[in-house]
C-alpha cells in the first residue's frame, strides 16, 4: 500500500512539474497577443455599421466574424433573386406562350435552376470568384466543390458577409441569366437541347465574363482590381446578366428561325393573369437583385431600393399610357412589358 501511495505521489509531482513548464513556455506567446482595447472594439463597430473595411487586426468578436445584419439582408436578397426565376420568370414566360407549351417552359426554368446550381457548386463559383489561376479571364480552382467556402468572411469581395452567403447570392444571378434566354426561344427547342446548351453556355460565356467583370483579378473589374485593363463598373449585372443573355438570345433566335406557323397561325398569350402574377414577382425580386448588389444593408442598398421602385413604376405606367394614346386603350400586357423593360 505504501509503495502504491509513493508511486502516485511521484506521478503527481511529475505531472505538476510538466504542467508548470508548459504554462511558463506558453506565457510569452500569450503575452505577445495584444488584448483588444476599447478603441479597437469601437473602430470595428463603426466599420460594421458603415460597411467599411475592418479597422483593426485585434481578435475582437466583431473583427473575426460576419456581421449579422448584413448577412441577414444578403440571405433575404438571395431568396428574392431565386424568387425571380422560380416562380416569377416561369409564370411570366408561361403566360405568354400558348397553352400547350406552358409546362415545357416551367420545366425549363426548373431544369436550368437545378443544373446551374450543380455547376456552380462544382466549378462555377471558383472559376468566377477564385484567383489561383492569376488570370484576368478566368478565376481559379481553390473553391472547387465550395472547398473552404464557409461562414467566415472573404474580404476580397465583402467585409461583413459570410463567404457561403456571398457564394449563394451570386449563384442566384448565375441561375436567372440563362433562364432569361429561354423566353426568346420558347416553343422552339426541346428540353434536352436547352439543358445541353445551358451547360456549354455557362462555361463558354457566363463564367469567363462574370470573372472578367466581377472577379478580383478580372480584366474589366473597375471596382476591386486596380490593375484592370478596362475600368468597368457593373453594379447589378447590366453586363454579366442582361447583355450576355440578351445577345445570346438574339443569336439563338437567328440560328433557330421563327416558330413553325409564325405569321399564319395566331399565337396570342394564353394567360395574361399568369403573366401579370409573374411580373409582380419579378418586381418584388428586383429589390434583392438590385439592393442586394450592395452586398450590405447600407446607404448604397437603400438608394438602389428606391431607384428600383421608381424606375419600375414609371416604366410600367408610361408603356400603358403610350398604348392608350396610340391605340385608344391600355392593356395588362403593356403594364407588364413596361415593368420588365
Amino acid at each position: 500500500m505504501k509503495k502504491l501511495l509513493l508511486l502516485i505521489g511521484i506521478v503527481g509531482l511529475l505531472a505538476g512539474t510538466n504542467a508548470k513548464a508548459q504554462t511558463n513556455a506558453a506565457a510569452p506567446i500569450a503575452a505577445a497577443v495584444k488584448a483588444p482595447t476599447t478603441e479597437d472594439r469601437l473602430a470595428d463597430l463603426e466599420a460594421y455599421i458603415n460597411n467599411g473595411a475592418r479597422q483593426t487586426n485585434a481578435p475582437t468578436a466583431i473583427a473575426t466574424s460576419a456581421g449579422p445584419g448584413h448577412n441577414a439582408w444578403m440571405m433575404t436578397s438571395s431568396a428574392l433573386v431565386l424568387f425571380m426565376t422560380l416562380p416569377g420568370l416561369a409564370l411570366f414566360y408561361g403566360g405568354l406562350v400558348r397553352k400547350k407549351n406552358i409546362l415545357s417552359v416551367l420545366a425549363q426554368c426548373f431544369g436550368i435552376t437545378g443544373v446551374v446550381t450543380i455547376l456552380w457548386w462544382a466549378f462555377g463559383y471558383s472559376l468566377v470568384f477564385g484567383k489561383s489561376f492569376n488570370s484576368p479571364f478566368i478565376g481559379g480552382s481553390e473553391f472547387f466543390f465550395l472547398k473552404g467556402v464557409d461562414s467566415a468572411v472573404n474580404t476580397d469581395y465583402a467585409a461583413w458577409v459570410s463567404h457561403n452567403v456571398f457564394s449563394m447570392y451570386q449563384m442566384m444571378f448565375a441561375i436567372i441569366t440563362p433562364a432569361l434566354i429561354i423566353g426568346a426561344i420558347a416553343e422552339r427547342m426541346k428540353f434536352k437541347a436547352i439543358i445541353i446548351f445551358v451547360v456549354l453556355w455557362m462555361f463558354v460565356v457566363y463564367f469567363p465574363l462574370a470573372h472578367m467583370i466581377w472577379g478580383i483579378t478580372g480584366y474589366m473589374n473597375g471596382v476591386w482590381n486596380a490593375g484592370a485593363a478596362i475600368k468597368a463598373i457593373d453594379f447589378a449585372g447590366g453586363t454579366v446578366v442582361h447583355m450576355s443573355s440578351g445577345w445570346s438570345a438574339l443569336l439563338l433566335c437567328l440560328i433557330l428561325g421563327p416558330r413553325l406557323g409564325f405569321g399564319k397561325t395566331p399565337m396570342p398569350p394564353h394567360s395574361l393573369v399568369l403573366c401579370m402574377v409573374g411580373t409582380g414577382m419579378l418586381w418584388v425580386g428586383w429589390y434583392g437583385f438590385n439592393a442586394g448588389s450592395a452586398v450590405a444593408a447600407d446607404g448604397v442598398a437603400a438608394n438602389a431600393f428606391t431607384t428600383t421602385t421608381l424606375a419600375t413604376a414609371v416604366a410600367s405606367f408610361t408603356w400603358a399610357a403610350l398604348e392608350y394614346v396610340t391605340r385608344g386603350k391600355a392593356s395588362v400586357l403593356g403594364f407588364c412589358s413596361g415593368a420588365v423593360a
